[in-house]
This record gives structure tokens, C-alpha cells and sequence, in this order.
């Protein structure tokens, strides 16, 4: 905020919201070099009053992952969760704009449900290892090589290849959605080890599914390992580790709880014990520190570089005067076809 701008704040609503915010992240582990302090707090503050105030005036919604950073989640975020709880919140909301705090393919996900607003994403540049994996073109060709099976696309997947695909999954409710397919083959894209372990798990259910991958993997949750994980169990009697279903199946097998970032943080919230590994992005860790206190953890979650490219000042740029490419536009044929692939999961998804 420019320091004219800044002058014009009240002195004493600039300590209130210092005093929320810090309130709010008093418990959230920082990187080195970083302290959630009152001093920290007031000078992200300003930052934090003007995304707020811009938002009533534009009617704004803020959407933010449970990956993105905590001032942004805690600060001004609207909504705060996973793929599959956000696009339920992009479907239903009737604001004018949506600024969508994650990657670009959730972006895309918000456009396809609310053509009506205008979305924005702080970051263009927030992609997907996943979603960059695999484009329409090739999913294409794909299905050419397997006309008989049902296309499942994960939600980290770009528009084009969710118009592509038959019905659009979660982790949350992959494994219940592939179940109900008549086809016994399923070409399932774009994450292999998310298939890998689809398969394992429909095996164990009883449920005959030929399981076909392509061959993305996500940069954070493909790096864990099975041996890390014995290790951690000797230091920290009584660890239970929690995995989310994009690892890889050896580190799903040695985990005690496998599932989507919602679950995770309903496992760690209900579940008794001295110490949590976290095998996923160390977002969801800061979501339990602000939310389960109590809990302890220990180190081994990983970053996303794209989550971690949203910021207060690009959340509160895209409000301002957002660039050309903050702003998501999708083909209306695309946008159709995709927006029946989600659907479709909203369909078959389990209702709670």
C-alpha cells in the first residue's frame, strides 16, 4: 500500500487488524528469516484492510487453498479448503468477481462454473505439474488408442482436458466415483500414481477396474518415501503419518491415514496421538497449527514453488487493476463441455 494510502487508516483500525491477525497465525511455523510476531502483523495489515475493502466495493470473493500461504487464507480469504470443497464454493457463489488464490487449472474450475464472474488469478505463472502434464490434444490421441474406456480426469487438470474427459474426480472421491462406472476400463489421467493407487485400492474393495495412467506426478507429493517414513516412526513413538493419495503406493502402504487434503485435516483434528507427519504441502501443517493448536508436528512436508507464488500485494493487485493475463477467459465450447465433466462428478460424488 502507498504511503498516502497508508496515512489515511485510522491508527487504531490498523492495530485492531494487526491485533485479528496475529490472533489468527500466532501458531503457524514460519520459513527462517520469517516470525509470526504483532510487529509482522501490523505491517501486513494495510495490505490486509485494503483486499478486504476492495472486496465489498468490487463484490468480490476471495477463494483460497489450504496450500497457499496462511496471511493470505487468514488475512482475506473467503472460502479456505481443497479442489473439490472450492469448486463447490465457485459453483455456488454470486459474487461479480472471483479471485481464485491457488494454481490457474482451480481458476479455470471457477470459470467453467460461474461463467458470470469475472475470475482472476494473482499469478499467472501458478501452474500444475500435473495439469502441465498432459494437454487436450494428447488426451486425444489417447483415447483414440482406448475407445472402450471411460475417461476419468483428475480436478488438477487444464479445461481442455476436461472437456475431454467423461467425468472429472478428487481425491476425495476418486475411488467411489471409478466404482460406479459401467466400463470395466478406465483411462485415467493425469497423475500415474494417484492411478497407481486408485488401482490398489479398487483391488482391495473387491472392484474389477483395468486401470490405464498416463504419466504426470505432482512435484511435492512425488518425492516422499517409504524409508523416511520407518525413520520417523523409530525417532517418534506413537507417530501417525498421514499421506494424500498423489504419493507414491509404498508410502501410502507404510502411512496411516491416506487421503484428500479435507480428510487429512479431519484424521489430524480427530485423531489421538504425540506426534503427526504430514506427507503433503506444508500448507495444510499452517491450517492445523491455526486450527488444531494441540497437535504437534514434525518436519516433512514439502512447498509448492506455484502455490507459493500467490501474495498479499498480487491478491491485492488482481483487485486493483488486474493485467490482461490475471484474467482467465476460456473458450465457450470448452467451458460447456468441461463444465458437464464436473457435473457429472457432483452426480456421482458421495453426498454427505
Amino acid at each position: 500500500m502507498e504511503a498516502t494510502a497508508l496515512a489515511t487508516l485510522p491508527p487504531a483500525e490498523l492495530e485492531t487488524e494487526a491485533e485479528r491477525l496475529f490472533r489468527a497465525l500466532l501458531h503457524v511455523d514460519c520459513e527462517p528469516g520469517r516470525q509470526w510476531n504483532i510487529d509482522t502483523c501490523r505491517r501486513i495489515a494495510p495490505l490486509t484492510l485494503e483486499i478486504n475493502r476492495l472486496k465489498r466495493e468490487q463484490d468480490a470473493v476471495i477463494l483460497t487453498h489450504s496450500y497457499v500461504e496462511p496471511e493470505i487464507i487468514y488475512g482475506v480469504g473467503d472460502f479456505k479448503g481443497d479442489s473439490y470443497f472450492l469448486s463447490l464454493k465457485a459453483r455456488d457463489v454470486q459474487a461479480k468477481k472471483i479471485v481464485f488464490a491457488g494454481v490457474v487449472f482451480m481458476a479455470e474450475t471457477a470459470k467453467i462454473l460461474s461463467p458470470h464472474a469475472t475470475v482472476v488469478v494473482p499469478d499467472r505463472g501458478s501452474g500444475c505439474s500435473l495439469a502441465d502434464s498432459l494437454t487436450g490434444e494428447q488426451l486425444r490421441r489417447l483415447k483414440a488408442a482406448y475407445p472402450d474406456a471411460a475417461v476419468v480426469c483428475y480436478i488438477n487438470s487444464t479445461a481442455d482436458v476436461k472437456a475431454e474427459s467423461d467425468v472429472c474426480v478428487t481425491s476425495g472421491n476418486v475411488y467411489d466415483i471409478v466404482a460406479q462406472l459401467p466400463q470395466r476400463r478406465i483411462l485415467f489421467v493425469p497423475d500415474r500414481l494417484m492411478g497407481d493407487n486408485l488401482r490398489n485400492e479398487l483391488k482391495r474393495r473387491g472392484v474389477d477396474k483395468e486401470i490405464i495412467t498416463s504419466d504426470g506426478t505432482c512435484i511435492v507429493h512425488d518425492v516422499f518415501d517409504a524409508a523416511s517414513v520407518a525413520e520417523a516412526r523409530v525417532r517418534f513413538p506413537g507417530l501417525k503419518v498421514v499421506a494424500h493419495p498423489e504419493c507414491t503406493p509404498e508410502v501410502a502402504a507404510a502411512a496411516d491415514f491416506v487421503g484428500s487434503t479435507g480428510a487429512m485435516m479431519k484424521y489430524v483434528k480427530t485423531t489421538t496421538a504425540p506426534y503427526f507427519l504430514m506427507l503433503t504441502e506444508c500448507g495444510l501443517v499452517g491450517r492445523l497449527q491455526v486450527e488444531a493448536p494441540e497437535k504437534h508436528f514434525i518436519g516433512g512436508c514439502r512447498l509448492c514453488p506455484y502455490m507459493k507464488l500467490n501474495s498479499l500485494e498480487k491478491v491485492r493487485d488482481a483487485l486493483r487493476a488486474p493485467r490482461p493475463e490475471q484474467i482467465v477467459t476460456l473458450d465457450e465450447d470448452i467451458r460447456r463441455r468441461a463444465a458437464r465433466c464436473i457435473e457429472r462428478m457432483f452426480e456421482l460424488a458421495p453426498k454427505d
